[in-house]
């Protein structure tokens, strides 16, 4: 299956805290891909109530998840229309929130599996021109303290067939609004955007 992509970045952000720093990172990022002219939608995960994947396989048949109808399944149309996907998530206990966790997990009806099980498998998103960047921000100093955040972003969307074109890592980053202040952070989001938005056009 292959479907129809248009030039537009997708955001999806999956903080617990509102008007927080990953907030305000994804719409710093946004506001540069508008004035790059590029249609974009931003997602707050934390403003739905929506489950992880239960495996329960209709998606096999369905093509789509349809074994849980909640309010991740408005964004489907979003998530497959948008050539740009840009994750970002704080580190929880070494890795992504559970909310990104799920949103991911959901992805799972993109794949498609061979007969018998298991065997070979394709993503119906690859092959695409698929781009996506990823920003994982954590409260400690050091890289190591970030754990798999950024692994648990980038792999499943390369499976999927995304290209991963930049990573960002913000560390030493817990107060509300502390990016605010963060010139070199900012300039390199605001490149990050412009360099993103040229690879969508």
């Amino acid at each position: 299956m292959e479907f129809k992509v248009k030039n537009k970045i997708l955001g999806v952000n999956s903080s617990p805290r509102k008007n927080g720093n990953s907030d305000y990172l994804l719409n710093y990022f946004m506001e540069i891909v508008s004035q790059n002219n590029i249609d974009n939608k931003s997602i707050f995960l934390r403003d739905y109530k929506f489950s992880g994947c239960i495996g329960c396989e209709r998606c096999r048949k369905d093509k789509i998840c349809t074994g849980q109808i909640d309010d991740l399944t408005q964004f489907y149309p979003d998530i497959i229309s948008s050539q740009g996907l840009v994750l970002i998530s704080p580190t929880h206990n070494y890795n992504i929130t559970s909310w990104m966790k799920a949103f991911i997990d959901r992805l799972y009806c993109f794949y498609e599996f061979s007969e018998p099980r298991p065997g070979e498998w394709s993503s119906s998103l690859a092959n695409q021109n698929r781009k996506a960047v990823i920003i994982a921000i954590c409260e400690q100093e050091s890289e190591e303290d970030m754990g798999f955040t950024v692994d648990a972003m980038k792999k499943p969307l390369e499976d999927l067939g995304y290209e991963v074109c930049d990573v960002i890592k913000v560390l030493n980053c817990f107060e509300r609004g502390k990016v605010k202040s963060d010139e070199i952070l900012l300039e390199r989001l605001s490149q990050s955007a412009i360099n993103f938005s040229s690879l969508i056009k």
